[in-house]
């Protein structure tokens, strides 16, 4: 089994390709030597700002979509080289949309170029009209350098630093105003103009004779064919050099010829009613870096609001110090307490069971209902807990880095796949603790039942791509070898973890026996109610982690690159740590008040809370217009499914916290 375990992590390595070879090791290069130029996909930025003539910010009421295109989609009308080749990619590349291809344009080091023609095309009105609707959704072109990302050169003005942002745009837009259809200068300056030659103040009222129906804002694309591309390197000596930053500026230009260089001084805009004729150019420049190869990534990898991500975490750092000071007081001093009167041997004085937990010590380790599925919600999310927390302190160490393309995605996978032993192991050893009598069904629905769930989520959303014509649609190929991924590796572990769990886990030796007759649960406070004990404790969890949800959103939907692994990993361990505390707090309170069915209020209570408002929150970050819709779809399909994962992580940190604690403090009693 070992064999063949090793087989299929070199294949999920080796034959998908790790596309970032040319970023992880440097390439030299000598004067005149080619420098591939790839491109990749299209995708829509949160960069993307747009000001109307008063300079006032309207991206909010455009069209956003979330789904990206091929580069050589045929609506695009691109340049394209003699022979297309597609590039190597790793598994999580593939499956996060990148398509990466050759591309026509010649660069080779040192060698300055100034308004190189690169092909003429002719884009159809029907196409011009695809085109400019991307270009007002602020859709942005990404291509690569030695493994960098050509980028454009951004100014953050909270931190009031400069970096490089990737990508750059499809076009460009302006606000104009028109009477009847004609577009005219600000109106509100001739305005002004006219009033201000009889002595009146500042005025905006519409143009005289003109209805005010008839006058209205129009938003203008303007198409980028025009490239100036500066490459800088890094000289090492006896005509030695490496690439360590590209940037691109792109230009509209209206040509006044074809096949020349000469321009009209106009922007380039697409008509949506006849056929355009677009000439595409480019240039070259090469600019000297101190630069050094091994920190060229630096400039890329930009820390977006610092301040606010150390407030957060410093913040909640002190809710949980209080919250655990809380939950030493009430639960290690008020349970030393009771087990000092519970075990106390002497016998003449009258015994009085005035605290509650202990009356339901007959009750705790009753079975619940749907033990099946408890147990295998449980193993499943210790499974994504474990794939979780190693994925992002390999990325918090540098073992995994953006800097090659898909590792992280890729490294989650196998990671996945290897912790089904765990997951099932823990299943198994749950579905025991219950005294489940149908083991056999707990080996076999563990490894299926949540992935296989995901997975025809997955695939059902991949036909909403697919029909959008998205480079995002998942491969066919892809899609067989993440079930050959699954079938070969994670299920031959989570039956090894089964049948290990079954044969030496020995959780179903509880400390108390169980009554045969359950007892009645009294009436329990609104606050200890599961839906209300729900929304507060999710309060708690999501609070720990909603500042950096909202940056791996904008990396997850917008094309960012998201490097803040050390503020996320503190911030999944506060998760992890406040949602136990908030689950055994709950417990405890519920316990005294004779409340023993905890089993699925520990899960739910851990984890559905927070996964609501992860939910309400993914709603309230869509301040953006959704465009059409399959974005509409494919945004809420896919917060759902992160939400649920999420809802079963921590359910099941709540659930073995709660587990935990019931087993040491029943341990801890004498009871007849």
């Amino acid at each position: 089994m070992k064999q063949s375990i090793w087989l299929t992590l070199f294949l999920c390595f080796s034959q998908t390709g790790a596309f970032s070879l040319p970023g992880l090791s440097p390439t030299t290069y000598h004067p005149n030597d080619e420098i591939p130029l790839l491109v990749n996909r299209l995708t829509p930025s949160i960069y993307f700002q747009h000001q109307d003539e008063n300079g006032k910010d309207v991206s909010g009421d455009k069209e956003h979509y979330l789904y990206s295109y091929d580069y050589y989609n045929a609506r695009f009308h691109f340049c394209i080289p003699e022979h297309i080749e597609k590039q190597p990619e790793s598994l999580g590349s593939v499956i996060f949309g990148d398509r990466i291809y050759n591309s026509p344009f010649q660069l080779k080091m040192l060698e300055e170029k100034e308004c190189v023609a690169l092909c003429k095309r002719t884009i159809p009105g029907k196409d011009a009209k695809f085109i400019n609707t991307l270009i007002k959704s602020g859709f942005f072109q990404n291509w690569l350098v030695d493994g960098l990302p050509a980028a454009r050169k951004v100014y953050d003005s909270r931190t009031k630093t400069n970096y490089y942002g990737t990508g750059f745009e499809l076009g460009f837009t302006d606000v104009k105003q028109t009477i009847d259809g004609k577009i005219i200068p600000s109106i509100t300056e001739e305005v002004n103009s006219e009033t201000s030659n009889q002595g009146a103040t500042l005025d905006t009222r519409e143009p005289k004779n003109v209805t005010p129906n008839l006058v209205k804002t129009v938003e203008l694309p303007y198409f980028v064919n025009h490239f100036d591309i500066e490459v800088e390197y890094h000289d090492r000596g006896n005509n030695n050099y490496r690439v360590v930053g590209v940037t691109v500026n792109p230009i509209s230009i209206e040509r006044s010829s074809p096949g020349s260089c000469s321009t009209t001084g106009k922007p380039l805009m697409l008509l949506e009613d006849k056929d355009n004729e677009v000439y595409f150019t480019y240039s070259v420049k090469f600019t000297a870096s101190d630069t050094v190869w091994a920190t060229r990534w630096d400039k890329y990898l930009h820390i977006y609001d610092p301040q606010i991500q150390w407030f957060s975490l410093i913040n909640f750092s002190i809710i949980v110090i209080l919250l655990s000071s809380v939950v030493i007081h009430s639960l290690l001093r008020a349970l030393k307490s009771d087990l000092l009167r519970y075990n106390e041997l002497n016998l003449e004085n009258e015994f009085h069971e005035d605290s509650g937990w202990k009356l339901g010590h007959g009750e705790v380790f009753r079975t619940p209902s749907r033990p099946m599925l408890l147990s295998v919600l449980v193993g499943s999310g210790i499974q994504l807990f474990l794939m979780t927390i190693c994925s992002i302190f390999f990325a918090a160490v540098g073992l995994v880095s953006p800097v090659s393309r898909g590792s992280l995605p890729t490294v989650a996978f196998v990671l996945y796949a290897l912790f089904g032993f765990v997951g099932s192991y823990t299943s198994m050893g749950i579905y025991k603790y219950f005294h489940g009598p149908y083991w056999k069904a707990n080996l076999i629905i563990t490894p299926i039942l949540l992935p296989g769930t995901i997975f025809l989520l997955i695939v059902a959303l991949n036909f909403f791509l697919m029909f959008a014509r998205s480079s995002g649609t998942i491969p066919v190929r892809t899609l067989f070898f993440v079930i050959f991924l699954w079938f070969s590796v994670s299920i031959p572990l989570s039956f090894a973890g089964s049948f290990t769990a079954h044969k030496r886990c020995n959780w179903d030796e509880h400390p108390t026996k169980t009554n045969q007759i359950a007892a009645q649960i009294p009436c329990q406070p609104w606050y200890l109610r599961t839906t209300q004990a729900t929304l507060i404790a999710g309060v708690f969890s999501f609070g720990s982690i909603a500042v950096e949800l909202y940056f791996i959103y904008s990396s997850l939907w917008f094309n960012k690159i998201f490097y803040m692994f050390g503020f996320l990993l503190f911030s999944f361990l506060l998760l992890t740590l406040t949602t136990s505390l908030v689950t055994v707090l709950i417990t405890y309170h519920s316990l005294c008040l004779e409340n023993w069915s905890w089993q699925w209020r520990s899960f739910i209570i851990g984890g559905l809370g927070c996964s609501i408002y992860m939910f309400i929150h993914s709603i309230l970050f869509t301040k953006f217009k959704l465009g059409g819709f399959i974005t509409v779809v494919l945004y809420f399909g896919y917060s759902f499914i992160i939400s649920v994962l999420f809802c079963v992580v921590t359910g099941a940190i709540g659930f073995f916290s709660s587990m935990i604690f019931i087993n040491k403090i029943y341990s801890a009693i004498k009871v007849e």
